[in-house]
């Protein structure tokens, strides 16, 4: 079997730079190439991709799309038909768009991965430049022979958004290898560079409306007026400004609390991993997430896990959490409480995180993937 993959959102792998779900492609892509040495795969990048020879196998075939860095002088329509017609000259058997859009007059097979649809059942939280683009997203789904939903969640939106019927509809998760952590840090190197007391609460992501940061940090509050004992703890928010972001700012200037509260910015995947390693827990209020890879992080470097009851999050999460209704500050001040004073609790969250994290594996994720190209092509596992 011919199986081309989109891999444009991979763009210096050797460097951990990568665009978004570019983690999940990465991932999977590796995986893929090192289970199954008989397939063949070729491999589309953008033109700006460098580190490409660490693809390099016997069945792997790696090529710059070539258009990629002219697309925005292109008519969308043009810019389809050119790619379209490039990828048709490589006789694939079946290509894979694991994210983007599906080229519109690509006439063979296609496997389609869907990822999250919060912009359709919440659009309020994008700006009006992202609603624009939600509207090829639909023309994608109907297109593809088959679809990998990352969670059932987002198997569940997929019925319920867009009427795809099930059977066409696989349930495949996101790998993650524990293996591949970098740890280079003790506690109190981590702790001495960013300026951190011993016991600290950890929030990761996108300052966007959807990461729900507000009542994080209200609730925040909440826990340290009502436990006095524990004034030394803080709250340290990690991530890139996004849509909204101002209202999280001012939210945090409006509580005072410059000392509690501490905003670092973006942080290295490294540096990343240490902090959740190292906090006393990792706070996850999301309202909507399609998969919830930083919950799934968490599990695996140990952190005891706070993330809301909805969406993904219980799925990725299992017993390894303390849930919380994102809506209900009371709860996650509750849940802050909790997971401090009851040492016991924390062990167990560790303990059934890192058990957890381990039903998650890249190796599963191309083995089920594989069957999905296979049942897209009519070929007997």
């Amino acid at each position: 079997m011919k199986i081309g993959i989109d891999c444009r959102t991979i763009l210096n792998p050797e460097s951990g730079e990568r665009a978004g779900v570019g983690h999940y492609v990465e991932g999977l892509v590796f995986a893929l190439i090192e289970n199954y040495p008989k397939e063949k795969f070729v491999l589309y990048f953008d033109y700006r991709t460098r580190d490409i020879n660490i693809f390099q196998k016997p069945n792997v075939k790696v090529k710059h799309l070539l258009f990629s860095q002219y697309g925005k002088f292109l008519s969308f329509g043009y810019s389809h038909m050119l790619i379209s017609a490039y990828l048709l000259k490589e006789g694939l058997d079946v290509l894979h768009i694991p994210v983007g859009v599906i080229p519109m007059i690509y006439p063979k097979k296609v496997v389609y991965t869907a990822h999250d649809f919060a912009i359709y059942r919440n659009p309020e939280w994008f700006p009006s430049s992202f609603l624009s683009r939600s509207i090829l997203i639909p023309q994608s789904l109907r297109k593809a022979d088959q679809i990998i939903a990352v969670s059932r969640s987002t198997a569940k939106d997929l019925k319920q958004l867009f009427n795809i019927k099930p059977q066409k509809i696989n349930v495949v998760y996101n790998g993650f290898d524990v293996n591949k952590i970098p740890l280079k840090r003790s506690n109190q190197e981590i702790l001495a560079k960013f300026k951190l007391p011993k016991k600290y609460f950890l929030f990761v992501g996108t300052l966007e409306p959807r990461k729900n940061v507000i009542n994080l940090v209200r609730a925040f509050k909440l826990f340290l007026e009502k436990n006095q004992a524990q004034k030394d703890v803080v709250l340290v928010i990690c991530g890139q400004l996004g849509y909204h972001s101002e209202e999280v700012m001012q939210e945090l200037l409006d509580l005072g609390l410059k000392r509690s509260i501490r905003y670092l910015g973006y942080v290295t995947h490294n540096e990343k991993i240490e902090l959740i390693k190292h906090s006393s827990a990792f706070i996850f209020p999301s309202f909507y997430e399609g998969f919830g890879l930083p919950v799934l992080e968490a599990l695996a470097l140990g952190s005891p896990v706070i993330t809301s009851k909805v969406s993904s999050m219980p799925e990725i999460a299992g017993k390894a959490a303390v849930y919380i209704d994102p809506k209900n500050i009371n709860e996650i001040a509750r849940a802050m409480r909790d997971v401090l004073a009851k040492p016991g609790l924390a062990r167990k969250l560790h303990d059934t995180g890192l058990k957890q994290a381990q039903a998650f594996s890249w190796e599963t994720c191309a083995q089920e993937t594989m069957k999905v190209y296979q049942k897209t092509v009519g070929k007997k596992s």
